[in-house]
């Protein structure tokens, strides 16, 4: 049965919101929204660039200290907001007496979540491709040139492009246009489990038919000497973009939670299972790269042509290729749903059915995706500021990726942690995030004002540089 909470409109008054049935449905929920291609796409390929277990180590140490801190921020701040983000950093503004300004933050985030979406369509997209070719034996026997024009094929066809892309959307906007209760939570709760027990059968199949002992031993034997100043960096930027952290994505689920729901123990769980989900991805793709004498820091491309080239070598790879490949789209669903929530609930804060705005939504999100279809293809040598050195040779996609991820989600972050560190009532902090008035309090506080925001902000800065 769906809940409802109230909310308060611009005069005041209550207003029915919906709520999440259960604290396990918004840890699905926010988990589905972690663990995306985030996890099982770049989290392999960098942890292969950076030399494996010491990059992992350094991970987990920015998610304990960067992500989990801003994480419980944004979703605290979702909660006592009680609406879309947009308006809810507007009224929180208002009664903490600071500046209208700091509604900003929502809409940098709102844009950022819009743009992330337009382009993460595209690359969801190309799982659903792969499933086809996957289930039709395309990998089998084929070379490392086969497999490379095969994904180039891909790439450089924009009408195979396009109807992956729409496909996808229209996906999205089923799950999101049918309510947060039947809608979001009922796929949520199908696909998370889903998720974990792929997961959990490819690494079963990485045990068989991989070098396993060699997986686990790059994966987590640490060698601090192949740990570069950028490999730190970019551990410290992972660890912040996979907890959706910064984009107000987190505080838009945040708005349904419970208000008995322990926000601590919640994101702490959230931590651990995102961080989970990456390791097991890694379990199930370096076993099969290490027995086939494929190079793990093979970049963007071991999951598109790395991996298909092992899938078509091995017994049982037309199976579990296609596993692997549905996997990957669970995981970019469960992930793009949550991007398209934040449009979706300030449509509706304007009177805008639920259904309508996610049509709405996903039909603009769908269009500025044209502009990454094209990219790849017909607008390659289209580089609109290569007069900036900084963006000489990016295409609309580099620039999109590079708004998002270097831009956006670290001021997004850097600001939420602010926010709750500086501006609310410390009271109001402790009263929300739910750890008392002990230890854990004092260094939770301590983390959001201080090291947090410092760390994302050498992210931003080396990221600009």
């Amino acid at each position: 049965m769906s809940r409802t909470a109230s909310g308060l409109d611009a005069a005041g008054a209550a207003t029915p919101r919906p709520q999440w049935s259960s604290r396990l449905a918004f840890i699905l929920a926010a988990t589905g929204s972690a663990v995306g291609l985030g996890n099982i796409w770049k989290f392999p390929y960098i942890t292969g660039e950076n030399g494996g277990g010491a990059f992992v180590l350094v991970y987990l140490a920015c998610i304990a200290v960067v992500g989990l801190p801003i994480l419980a921020a944004e979703v605290l701040l979702g909660r006592r907001g009680r609406h879309s983000p947009v308006r809810s950093m507007a009224q929180l503004a208002k009664a903490d007496g600071a500046s209208p300004r700091w509604g900003w933050v929502a809409w940098m985030g709102f844009v950022a979540a819009f743009v992330l979406l337009s382009f993460y369509s595209v690359v969801g997209g190309w799982s659903l491709a792969y499933i086809g070719h996957a289930v039709s034996g395309d990998f089998g026997a084929a070379d490392a040139e086969a497999i490379g024009a095969l994904f180039g094929g891909l790439l450089g066809s924009p009408g195979t492009l396009l109807l992956w892309h729409s496909v996808f959307m229209l996906m999205v906007v089923a799950i999101v246009g049918a309510g947060v209760n039947a809608g979001m939570e009922r796929a949520i709760n199908l696909l998370m489990p889903l998720l974990f027990v792929l997961l959990l059968v490819l690494v079963g199949y990485a045990m068989a038919q991989g070098d396993f002992a060699r997986g686990v031993d790059f994966l987590f034997a640490a060698d601090f000497s192949k740990l570069s100043t950028e490999g730190v960096l970019t551990a410290l930027g992972h660890a912040f973009f996979t907890l959706s952290t910064g984009i107000c994505v987190m505080m838009a689920y945040g708005s349904f939670l419970p208000r008995e729901v322990n926000i601590a123990r919640t994101v702490i769980t959230i931590g651990v299972l995102d961080t989970l989900v990456a390791l097991l991805a890694g379990l199930a793709i370096f076993p099969l790269v290490f027995a086939n004498g494929l190079e793990p820091g093979a970049g963007p491309g071991l999951l598109f042509v790395t991996l298909p080239l092992a899938f078509g070598q091995m017994t049982g790879g037309v199976l579990f290729g296609s596993l692997f490949f549905f996997l990957l789209l669970v995981a970019a669903i469960t992930s793009a749903i949550s991007m398209i929530e934040p449009v979706v609930e300030w449509l509706e804060d304007r009177g805008v059915a639920r259904k309508i705005g996610a049509l709405l939504s996903g039909a603009l999100i769908w269009a500025l995706g044209i502009c990454t279809v094209l990219s790849f293809n017909h607008w390659a040598d289209f580089h609109p500021l290569a007069f900036i050195g900084r963006f000489e040779g990016k295409t609309l996609f580099d620039l999109f990726d590079f708004l998002v991820s270097n831009l956006a989600l670290p001021l997004g972050g850097m600001a939420i942690a602010l926010y709750a560190g500086w501006v609310m009532k410390p009271e109001t902090l402790r009263d929300l995030i739910g750890l008392g008035e002990g230890l854990a309090w004092a260094l939770f506080r301590f983390v959001l004002r201080f090291l947090s925001p410092a760390a994302v902000l050498v992210v931003f800065i080396y990221n600009l540089v």
